[in-house]
């Protein structure tokens, strides 16, 4: 094959901390853009039992020193890292048929997410390593014995293999919930694209930011590496629905329950509701965001769009629409100006298309494309993976097979007619799992029987119509914070959706004792724990100096029917419960006139806060709050105040969560809440 003088990269696999050579028998991996040879890959020399060890005996321990908070920590300098370095992977990414769009998507993309999960872990995951799964459970009746839900990290490693299509995005993905969970990962890219990857990889190992262990690199061959998976380890694939089975049913993978996540082939769904017509906004938003869908890096995406569901009024309107729209699409080489569409991975992908494509014309009539001679702007069409957009049409969607069932990995998508809504649920349905459909509708009863129909066959729906497409990251644009991922066919797993990409690596475990035993084991007091007293008011005491299970108990105050009557006409808040004594008697909750729920937690306030400036910065909410028995006048209130829980948030202040408990004169909880303060990590002078 003639090259173009391009330096051919011999892709080394970092193992065991450091960086091994191709082997002998290296094969090539080839450009997108003219199929030249771009690198050769091979793992042939990697010892992957030694890899698996070196996790296991370096990367484990160093992550496990490392709290959520200090691994959210190291998320986002890596995050930043990556940011300043990321321009020397541009270059790299057109030779995967990338565009700079494209390339902004996968490489952008991915450092995006691992600041998402920098600063989910930093908000919402404690500063230790155990996280809490649901509330404590009372299990005696004197409170002595109780139960509760925790989650830790898997004593194991994380095998990824990804997918070609987001050699970035797809392994900082993977990476970012990983470790912030505590799990070293082994990151196996798919080789035709693995030289972008492994040039990521390259930039993070330089940073020194990751502990010894903590990452590797497999470019090539998986070799024998699932062979020494046990129960503690994950295995993650992104890929086709033959090669997750054949990963899922390795034996060792089997045999030791190894946790395995899939997202695989999906057949997603765009419908146009029966409401829309042609010429409203919403028609409009719908030809848009289906050909951009059909065009982003070539179709070769697991969310693309390959059913188009449209009412059989509005089919010749949205075909019409499409076709012209799809057609002024420019196919070429990335990097030269005016070209919008790149090409496949390659050439094979590209003769995968096709049959994909002829298997779908048993059904379908081609509405546009030429697939065997494509106009290509600025290469040769027979190097490179070029192929235009394809737009089909069923010929009758009912009958169909391969419509459900045949994915084309590339700029191709077929348009389906249906009768009603129930008829575009049972169509998309027949996908048998996807990640994502789109619904264009300004009906809110179409959106609604929609999402219900389709909620049990997707990871997400995207509901959109001209209040919400503005600002709308659209079909194909999985978020950190939202669950990636589909049942069925689509693999069942879910990637992402922010704390939940965590739990992956986390185990669950069901622990009973006494609350002064959890309450140590978790970081987090509980009602029936010892408090602990001190001479100086909490309010007073540093964030460091605050101990779990501080405690205070102010003196009793009087609430007077004239405090009640100040308050209501004060606050304009006169309900009769509050100011007519019959109405109140009336009522099966109240003895009579009762105070405020808000005058008591005024009152509570008044009674626990240290009014001089400290280390307390700011109140800033209150979690949980329950009024468990009224007020009468003349009762008398107190209150218990105890630190819950401590979270540091940066260098200068962390959060306080105080457990809070308003009690009467019998002793009896009138109210009961958690309140949030922000306190100073250095106490401050009275």
């Amino acid at each position: 094959m003639k090259q173009t003088g391009r330096k051919i990269v011999k892709l080394a696999s970092y193992a065991y901390s450091r960086w091994i050579d191709a082997a002998a028998d290296a094969q090539p991996v080839a450009s997108a853009i003219d199929g030249a040879t771009v690198a050769l890959a091979s793992s042939s020399d990697v010892d992957f039992a030694a890899v698996a060890q070196h996790a296991r005996q370096r990367g484990l321990p160093a992550l496990r020193r490392l709290t959520f908070q200090g691994r959210a920590g190291l998320l986002k300098k890596l995050a930043q890292h990556l940011s300043d370095h990321k321009a020397a992977l541009y270059d790299l990414s057109f030779q995967t048929g990338a565009t700079k769009r494209d390339s902004a998507i996968d490489i952008d993309g991915g450092i995006g997410t691992l600041f998402a999960y920098a600063g989910l872990g930093r908000r919402e995951l404690p500063d230790s390593n155990i996280l809490l799964d649901g509330p404590l459970l009372p299990l005696s009746r004197q409170g002595s014995f109780v139960g509760r839900h925790i989650e830790t990290p898997l004593d194991g490693i994380a095998i990824h293999v990804n997918a070609y299509n987001f050699p970035c995005w797809g392994m900082l993905e993977k990476l970012a919930p990983a470790l912030l969970a505590g799990v070293p990962c082994i990151v196996k890219p798919a080789t035709q694209t693995a030289y972008l990857t492994a040039a990521m990889v390259r930039l993070i190992v330089d940073s020194g930011l990751l502990p010894e262990g903590v990452l590797q690199l497999i470019c090539g061959r998986l070799g024998d590496l699932l062979d020494h998976v046990t129960g503690q380890d994950l295995v993650s694939f992104t890929g086709s629905l033959e090669t997750s089975l054949v990963l899922r049913n390795h034996p060792a993978v089997a045999r030791n329950a190894t946790r395995f996540v899939a997202e695989r082939d999906s057949l997603n769904a765009a419908i146009l509701g029966t409401d829309v017509a042609p010429g409203s906004p919403e028609f409009d938003i719908f030809i848009r965001e289906v050909a951009r869908e059909m065009t982003v890096k070539a179709g070769q995406k697991c969310t693309a769009v390959r059913r188009i569901l449209v009412p059989a009024a509005t089919i010749d309107a949205v075909s019409g629409a499409l076709a012209e729209k799809l057609s002024r699409v420019v196919v070429g080489d990335p990097r030269v100006e005016g070209v919008t569409m790149g090409p496949l991975v390659g050439l094979d992908q590209r003769e995968d298309v096709r049959r994909r494509i002829e298997a779908l014309r048993a059904e379908a009539d081609l509405v546009l494309g030429d697939i065997d001679n494509p106009a290509v702007k600025g290469a040769d069409a027979a190097r490179g993976g070029y192929l235009p957009p394809i737009l089909l049409r069923a010929r009758d969607p009912k009958q169909a097979a391969a419509l459900h069932q045949v994915e084309a990995f590339g700029p191709v998508a077929t348009l389906v007619a249906y009768d009603d809504v129930t008829d575009a649920v049972a169509l998309s349905r027949r996908g048998e799992g996807s990640l994502v459909a789109t619904a264009v509708t300004r009906d809110p009863e179409v959106a609604a029987e929609l999402a219900f129909g389709l909620a049990s066959y997707h990871g997400r729906l995207h509901l959109i119509d001209r209040d919400s497409a503005g600002e709308s990251t659209g079909h194909g644009s999985p978020l950190p914070g939202l669950v990636h991922g589909g049942p069925g066919r689509a693999g069942g797993g879910e990637e992402l959706g922010g704390i939940r990409g965590v739990h992956h690596y986390l185990q669950r475990t069901a622990v009973q004792g006494s609350p002064a035993l959890l309450t140590r084991l978790a970081g987090h007091w509980n009602k029936g724990a010892p408090e602990v007293a001190e001479n100086i008011h909490p309010f007073r005491r540093g964030f460091e100096a605050l101990a779990l299970g501080e405690t205070i108990h102010t003196r009793p105050r009087t609430v007077t029917l004239a405090d009640i009557e100040h308050f209501a006409h004060f606050t304009g808040d006169t309900f009769y419960a509050h100011m007519d004594e019959a109405a109140a008697k009336a009522n099966p909750f109240f003895p009579g006139r009762v105070a405020h729920g808000y005058l008591i937690l005024s009152f509570a306030a008044g009674l626990f806060v240290e009014p001089a400036p400290g280390p307390v910065l700011a109140n800033y909410g209150l979690d949980s709050l329950r009024f468990l028995k009224p007020v009468s006048p003349d009762d008398t209130i107190a209150v218990r105040l105890t630190v819950k829980q401590k979270s540091p948030r940066n260098a200068d202040y962390g959060e306080v969560r105080w457990d809070v408990e308003v009690t009467n004169q019998n002793g009896e909880t009138v109210a009961t809440y958690e309140l949030l303060t922000l306190n100073a990590l250095t106490e401050r002078a009275a």
